[in-house]
């Protein structure tokens, strides 16, 4: 999908527009249009697809100055090594290249592919620990070649449940599937509950069929413990203690049911389990009083909150498509955030039942939407080709680490015979651990070691470089070619290469071939180009992509999946029981949902010298740790940069007043933050948010940001990180990390 045009005036110049897509970790996958001024090969704009039924046209502000990423002098661009002498730790922002010295990319490969051969040789494949994650979430460079060298050579195998594991298997042991409501069909909805879901801040383009929906009235309700950009604009807020989120679902079934609201034909024709979630709810641990207890939420508002949405949508004057919304189905954005606690998976589970109760999913633009990943059925055997395990020395599936814990990966794994070798190789791609991976101090004092070799595959000097040994450029998504579903559509795109890599930089595929022929391994797939790797996606007999070519893709940029219609051609999810793909063949309201409140929370008797509870929230003009570095978007951060934010209880009870210096601490660590004391949180609830800790989230210089406070405690489902299930204390000034 390519234009080309001619600019008028002397020396004429050929601007070409190409069609990609935005591959960083975000429901929207935007299609984007890149002009590229064809007599230099530089890019010279990026915007908005408005051809694409979702995105339509416009971009949000992290990608809409893209170029200045693509473009910034702080690229790395060159293979480097580190100098003899220096040693592994931070270092100043700007200076980061003192400590490395430039080398060629047959240096650097030889160099990787022979030091892991002889630590595989001499420690067992396993001791080789591939580290990535969604830094680009297209098919290729997610997971593919890079899958195959490791699978060959017989590493480790990583869990990546650092972001949405707990809430994704809880949303497949309700329903079989990560699908969910579309988002066009939201401005059909007369109820929209944004639960654990800042759609202003990163799920922008949700917002415009939201905003239509509220103008023919419709109401939205947001339940988030922070007063988010999209709490600020809804009709109401309600701010949820943090890790109680279960305990609310559980309350508003137990309204709904003892008031005999919900849709008996709908739930015995589409559920399993009915009757124990009847009993379970209906005891009075949740009954709205004992529940306004837990989460902070009154009682009143709880029984008025579940007779809303039990009413919704099954008024005569329920929405077609004009006039009134009125009357209109409920539809529930869950996001990720309430499933980053200790009982998060069961709290998500808990919400993602409430539809299945009143049949929300009968009515066009009822429902939930938590993913719709699962709708993609791309062929990842063939691109990642576990029978490779089988070839390596080991010749069997080797050990999983959870990266979550990659703190004890680096620290304590291997301190007993059970748990294999010690990690002596760490491969980071696609992923910033030095500054997002929760325990920091253990995962700071991991990379440190100097028996650990540690390559990472980057665009920038990160927190994670400031530890390599080995650094190796990467590109931007507008300098590779690649296949990409979404987490928040039904729309396959390809994103075409627009520009060529800038400097050295190197792909996924091509670095991981390379290395993977260096190493000595023979088979042919590491051979494999972008366009193969693009086929062998797609190479897949499931229906919803019938017709879904690489060709056709190239040529229209995007294409619906093929899913399945009613008499009347709608897309209604879980409407009828052949859309569920649990064992049963039903959505599964058991094992019953149990709440119980996280070990390090207000409500849990164990919370001791650390009496508040703590959110390192993500920043809203930042993508987790990725654009923190581009000036632009540190000038619409400045108002929360090294910021804590607290309620004026709270601080007044520490004589904290806004603009003091705090300490916020616990057992794991400490950082100093300036006192921001405001009614973004509520009482006993404080929060921070995530950045590199290069750049300054603590004011001691210490080189830390929030993930010095947060733990690797696990989630009770799936092995996510409990990032929000974390308590502090706060107090004026610093004496340093305790």
């Amino acid at each position: 999908m390519t234009t080309v045009s001619a600019s008028p005036g002397a020396g004429l110049s050929a601007m070409k527009v190409v069609h990609a897509v935005c591959s960083h970790d975000c429901p929207d996958s935007c299609g984007v249009l890149v002009t590229v001024d064809e007599l230099t090969g530089r890019a010279v704009k990026v915007q908005g697809d408005p051809s694409h039924p979702v995105t339509r046209g416009f971009l949000c502000g992290k990608v809409a100055k893209y170029l200045d990423r693509v473009y910034s002098p702080d690229r790395l661009l060159h293979p480097m090594r580190r100098r003899k002498g220096v040693a592994k730790g931070p270092l100043p922002q700007g200076r980061e290249a003192d400590a490395f010295e430039q080398i060629s990319w047959d240096q650097a490969l030889d160099e990787v592919a022979e030091r892991l051969k002889k630590i595989t040789a001499e420690f067992g494949p396993e001791s080789v620990l591939p580290y990535s994650y969604a830094g680009t979430i297209g098919q290729l460079g997610y997971g593919s070649m890079d899958r195959r060298f490791f699978h060959r050579l017989g590493a480790s195998q990583l869990a990546r449940t650092i972001c949405a594991e707990a809430g994704g298997t809880a949303l497949k042991r309700v329903y079989g599937v990560k699908l969910g409501t579309v988002p066009q069909d939201f401005v059909h909805a007369g109820l929209v509950i944004a639960w654990g879901a800042n759609i202003h801040g990163n799920n922008v383009h949700l917002w415009p069929f939201i905003e239509e929906a509220r103008r023919k009235g419709a109401r939205l309700v947001v339940i988030d413990p922070y007063r988010t950009r999209t709490a600020a604009l809804a009709d109401e807020h309600l701010a949820i203690n943090p890790g109680t989120d279960a305990a609310l679902a559980l309350g508003l079934m137990h309204v709904i049911l003892s008031m005999g609201l919900e849709d008996r034909e709908y739930v015995d024709a589409c559920t399993m389990g009915f009757e124990e979630l009847r009993a379970h709810a209906l005891r009075p641990e949740y009954s709205p009083e004992n529940v306004a207890t837990a989460t902070g939420i009154d009682a009143g508002t709880i029984v008025r909150l579940a007779r809303a949405y039990a009413a919704a949508g099954r008024s005569a004057t329920q929405n077609t498509g004009h006039g009134s919304n009125v009357g209109g189905p409920a539809a529930i954005r869950l996001n990720y955030g309430i499933q980053r606690s200790e009982n998060g998976g069961t709290a998500a589970r808990a919400v993602c039942m409430l539809p299945l109760l009143t049949g929300a999913w009968k009515y066009k633009g009822g429902g939930l939407l938590l993913s719709t990943s699962g709708s993609f059925p791309f062929n990842e055997k063939a691109l990642q080709m576990p029978e490779l395990m089988m070839a390596s020395p080991l010749g069997r599936a080797a050990r999983v680490v959870n990266m979550s814990q990659l703190g004890q990966a680096l620290t304590t794994l291997g301190d007993h015979e059970s748990d294999g070798p010690r990690v002596k190789a760490l491969f980071v791609y696609n992923s910033n651990p030095g500054a997002v991976a929760p325990n920091q101090n253990a995962v700071l004092n991991g990379l440190r070691r100097e028996d650990l070799f540690t390559v990472v595959h980057e665009q920038f000097f990160t927190d994670t470089t400031d530890y390599a040994d080995i650094l190796l450029p990467a590109p931007t998504f507008l300098e590779v070619k690649d296949v990409q579903g979404a987490y928040g559509h039904l729309f396959a795109q390809v994103n075409n290469r627009a520009i060529a890599p800038l400097g050295e930089a190197r792909s996924n595929v091509a670095m991981f071939g390379e290395l993977g022929r260096r190493v000595g391994f023979e088979e042919a797939c590491f051979d494999d180009r972008e366009d193969e790797m693009i086929d062998q996606a797609l190479e897949t007999e499931h229906p919803w992509l019938t017709g879904i070519t690489r060709e056709r893709l190239e040529r229209e940029g995007h294409i619906p999946l093929q899913m399945p219609v009613d008499a009347k051609g709608e897309v209604l999810p879980f409407s009828t029981a052949e859309w569920f793909r649990t064992p049963s063949g039903r959505g599964q309201l058991v094992p019953v949902p149990v709440f119980a409140a996280p070990t390090e929370s207000r409500a849990h008797a164990s919370k001791g010298a650390y009496p508040l509870e703590f959110l390192p929230r993500k920043a809203d003009n930042y993508m987790n740790s990725t654009f923190a570095n581009i000036p632009l978007h540190q000038r619409m951060e400045a108002r929360t940069a090294g910021v804590l934010e607290m309620h004026a209880t709270d601080a007044a009870a520490r004589k904290i007043v806004t603009g003091d210096e705090v300490e916020v601490f616990n057992g794991r660590g400490s950082i100093t933050l300036r006192a921001l004391v405001n009614a973004q949180v509520s009482a006993g609830v404080v929060a921070a948010r995530l950045d590199w800790n290069k750049l300054g989230s603590d004011l001691s210089g210490n080189g830390a940001n929030v993930n010095a406070l947060t733990s690797e405690t696990l989630t009770d489902i799936g092995g996510g990180a409990t990032f929000y299930s974390t308590l502090v204390e706060v107090r004026k000034g610093h004496d340093g990390i305790r």
